[in-house]
């Protein structure tokens, strides 16, 4: 019997290639509110299959940076890429890869958790037959299938965030945006939350870019980019970049970075 030709080498090559190219490319961005500079010439990357914290106090320009990546501001300085796409130059390419949780909730309270989907996948040009198939999955997948049919305004709060990201993921994205996800959670929704994100990365190969405050959202085996006043003062491998600050965890590290003061419960 003639053996067939080896097929592994092909199917690897695209995989490398693809891999070379970072799910989200932030090169010297730079915004301002009239005289006041909200991101000083901002440079990182998030790589695919890779859970990113992005690290700040309040006000320290994360959100300013989310509203930049996903073109709610136009862009004043600098480039943002997305998988290789200029978000300026080719933003349709670059969006239909990008999934978004924004802080503030986002879902039509009077609706359905079905209908907030599907009403969501029709934004994204996904048929009827198949948002519903995607929207069975999805709630499945986030343990709200019973809940299908009843109004958003009957979730709590943990359950909306978790609407919220499977909305974020009815197109299929491969970067996925949250800005602070966990604000106003309890601490069994927060653990939740977390955990689900991480299942994205490690399950379905999604780059994370997570916001926040909070030390006790990130691991050791994460990726980390500290913001203070619109600038990046480190980032890299977490171990790295407490290693390079010359402290034992990520809570002195950062306060050594930025001069805070150390906050209760393990915020920044």
């Amino acid at each position: 019997m003639t053996n067939p030709a080896p097929i592994a080498e092909p199917q690897q090559m695209p995989r490398l290639e693809a891999a070379a190219v970072p799910a989200l490319s932030i090169d010297a961005v730079s915004h301002s509110y009239g005289p006041r500079r909200a991101l000083v010439n901002v440079c990182f990357n998030v790589q695919p299959a890779s859970f990113t914290a992005l690290l700040g106090l309040n006000g320290a320009g994360k959100s300013t940076l989310f509203s930049l990546i996903t073109r709610l501001f136009g862009i004043q300085s600098g480039r943002i890429g997305i998988f290789g796409h200029d978000i300026s130059r080719a933003p349709g390419e670059a969006l239909r890869l990008l999934g978004v949780v924004f802080q503030p909730r986002t879902l039509d309270l009077d609706l359905s958790l079905t209908q907030n989907l599907l009403y969501h996948a029709a934004l994204h040009g996904i048929s009827r037959r198949e948002a519903a198939a995607r929207s069975t999955e999805l709630l499945a997948r986030i343990g709200l299938t019973e809940r299908a049919g009843s109004k958003v305004r009957d979730l709590s709060g943990g359950q909306m965030r978790r609407l919220e990201i499977a909305r974020a993921l009815l197109h299929r994205p491969r970067l996925l945006l949250l800005d602070e996800p966990t604000v106003g959670l309890d601490v069994k929704a927060r653990a939740e939350i977390i955990s689900h994100v991480r299942q994205l990365v490690t399950e379905q190969g999604i780059g994370v870019l997570w916001a926040t405050h909070l030390f006790d959202e990130i691991m050791s085996g994460d990726d980390l980019v500290v913001l203070h006043q619109g600038k990046v003062l480190a980032q890299g491998p977490m171990s790295r970049v407490i290693s390079e600050a010359g402290a034992q965890d990520v809570n002195t590290a950062f306060m050594r970075l930025t001069g805070a003061q150390a906050m209760p419960g393990g915020g920044a």
